[in-house]
């Protein structure tokens, strides 16, 4: 069984000398601490490569032997101005090798989470209420991952945990709205040749013009409606089971120039960085903390705020989405589902919202929290 497509790794991470990776993580502490000067009372950098060889054979006959390579860097910056402190997060990562950061340069990387920490110490506090919010594409796919995509994970769907049960060709977001999971994409964190069942990865058009089209399948939960698996059975490890999981999934870029969405909403929320979250995959219920977010006032970007919230209901949100950018930005993250972790990436163009709650002050949250990196 031939994959639909191959990757191919440049740099070797056990080709690199791990003077290099040291050298790497040095540069990427300095390049902080300079951006932010003293200001910067902390940063950690972590840089991780692995390489994983898998082989995969079944009853049916079927043997794929695969290779996957991830690079990734994080660096958090912590700020501190008298008693308020800030911390500001930034992280790069793909199915590459080390000619990841031939693209990503490190100190770009680390200058950058300085530079949102130590302008968080200036932040006002966020208003609260019901508001137009845009969402950047730099923001990245964090909405569109926990408060969509997991509800299309068949397994969810069938067991009925799922608000996207029994929707299939129904319209559950508004028309400007598709929604993809892509596992074929090059250099990026989510993807892979074949899933963990052997079979080859693929584009998923899940929402289309606003109807539900697909449903993320492993072999057993397509075996349960008489259908091939469409490449999402993943699973952590040979000790985990393969489950329905995500790769990369994204809202398709629209053609909306990104500065016409913010110059059209006259008052609201922009977010250009997500935090973590919480969400009901049953309901589509989510509560997300906002990492970087900005006032629009009569069309213009206006003071940074601190301390938001968005509280709202995925599909929901969906249906009320405006307009769709142009581009399309990316985040990294390591998914939990059943106790087992993947990587993924997700994505999104810029998004004008309609409305959604802004909490002004920032939640405390439980066991279960999503975690970014």
């Amino acid at each position: 069984m031939k994959p639909l497509v191959d990757f191919v790794f440049k740099e070797r991470p056990e080709d690199v000398p791990t003077e290099r990776k040291v050298a790497l993580v040095e540069a990427s502490d300095r390049a902080a601490r300079t951006e932010g000067g003293d200001l910067i009372k902390q940063v950690i950098v972590g840089y991780g490569d692995v390489v994983q060889k898998v082989v995969i054979a079944n009853s049916a006959g079927d043997y794929v032997e695969d290779e996957r390579i991830r690079t990734r860097l994080v660096v958090q910056a912590v700020a501190a101005s008298g008693s308020v402190i800030q911390t500001g997060n930034e992280a790069v990562g793909g199915l590459c090798g080390f000619e990841l950061f031939a693209g990503c340069p490190p100190e770009q990387v680390a200058a950058a989470a300085a530079r949102r920490a130590v302008q968080m110490l200036e932040a006002q506090p966020a208003p609260a209420g019901k508001m137009p919010v845009v969402m950047a594409g730099e923001a990245g796919g964090t909405m569109v991952h926990e408060a969509c995509g997991h509800g299309l994970e068949a397994d969810l769907v069938q067991k009925g945990t799922s608000v996207y049960a029994g929707k299939r060709d129904q319209v559950v977001a508004a028309k400007e709205v598709s929604v993809v999971d892509d596992a074929t994409i090059e250099q990026r964190y989510g993807s892979y040749r074949y899933d963990d069942e052997g079979v080859p990865s693929r584009k998923v058009k899940l929402i289309d013009k606003g109807v539900l089209n697909d449903f993320l399948y492993d072999r057993l939960s397509a075996s349960r409606e008489g259908k091939p698996s469409n490449g999402h059975g993943r699973r952590e490890s040979y000790q985990h089971k393969p489950i329905p999981r995500m790769g990369n999934t994204y809202i398709a870029p629209g053609k909306t120039n990104p500065e016409q969405i913010i110059r059209e909403t006259k008052n609201g929320l922009l977010v250009k960085k997500m935090g973590g979250g919480q969400v009901n995959t049953t309901t589509g219920d989510f509560v997300f903390d906002v990492a970087e977010g900005y006032l629009i006032k009569d069309g213009q970007i206006g003071p940074m705020v601190r301390g938001a919230t968005l509280t709202g209901n995925g599909p929901e949100v969906l249906r009320i989405v405006e307009m769709v950018g142009s581009d399309l930005g990316y985040t990294i993250g390591t998914c939990g589902k059943d106790g087992q972790g993947v990587p993924v990436s997700d994505a999104q163009p810029t998004l004008a919202i309609k409305e959604i709650i802004v909490g002004g002050t920032t939640r405390g949250r439980p066991e279960g929290q999503i975690r970014r990196i």
